[in-house]
């Protein structure tokens, strides 16, 4: 895994190897882990790749997994990570962000809230089992959230293509200004100062478990059935 790009703090700070950020997001630590990732990108991503396109959910997919390891590097510094799974937490966010910036167009919208909420409180808990990254998940969703603002929003209900509107037809704006609160203002901004100092903080050395007591208990709940080795 070291070999091959999994993704080490002591790596990434002292070696200067950046790319492990990304490549870590191609290794697994074996078949099952590999399955599970797989199973989960295709009930989660392939709907949006047919709603949006591949290009727009490549990005989000790559920068979320960027995100989460960044998030990653900041308080796992002694493990060795691999996986999509901050990736996939992305695709999750971006759903999350897309379903708000096209509320409207939502018929089931309650029932669309609580699919969410179980969804994401679920992954979420499975994240606090021992050997898995959840800081790595958590960088993923909130990078997939903000950036489904930016590359998911679709025109507003009632928009005609100006090449298809009829004569004496209501001029609809594309977009309500909202969208584009969140998009360019909102949004790409907390992406570039998240990412921004995130990065400063790891090459840096930072470690977020000094600035963070309790942080560490979101990567591994200990039990009495499995030690967590903080």
């Amino acid at each position: 895994m070291d070999k091959w790009g999994a993704l080490q703090w002591s790596k990434v700070v002292h070696g200067k190897q950046g790319w492990r950020f990304i490549t870590c997001l191609w290794l697994h630590g074996g078949l099952i882990h590999l399955f599970a990732n797989v199973l989960s990108f295709v009930f989660i991503g392939i709907r949006h790749e047919q709603q949006f396109g591949y290009v727009r959910v490549g990005v989000i997919y790559l920068l979320s997994g960027f995100g989460g390891g960044i998030l990653s590097s900041l308080f796992m510094q002694h493990t060795t990570t691999v996986g999509a799974s901050g990736a996939l937490f992305g695709l999750i966010g971006a759903v999350c962000s897309e379903f708000l910036t096209n509320w409207t167009i939502y018929t089931y919208k309650v029932t669309a809230v609580i699919t969410f909420i179980a969804i994401i409180v679920l992954n979420l808990a499975v994240g606090v089992l021992p050997h898995i990254d959840n800081f790595a998940n958590i960088g993923g969703f909130f990078t997939g959230f903000l950036l489904g603002f930016v590359l998911l929003f679709r025109p507003q209900s009632g928009w005609i293509n100006p090449q298809h509107r009829p004569a004496g037809a209501a001029v609809i704006p594309k977009y309500k200004p909202y969208q584009y609160v969140f998009c360019v203002i909102v949004a790409v901004l907390l992406l570039i100062v998240g990412f921004g100092m995130g990065l400063l903080l790891v090459f840096k050395g930072a470690n977020g478990n000094k600035h963070c007591s309790w942080c560490h208990h979101l990567t591994c709940a200990p039990t009495s059935k499995w030690p967590c080795g903080y």
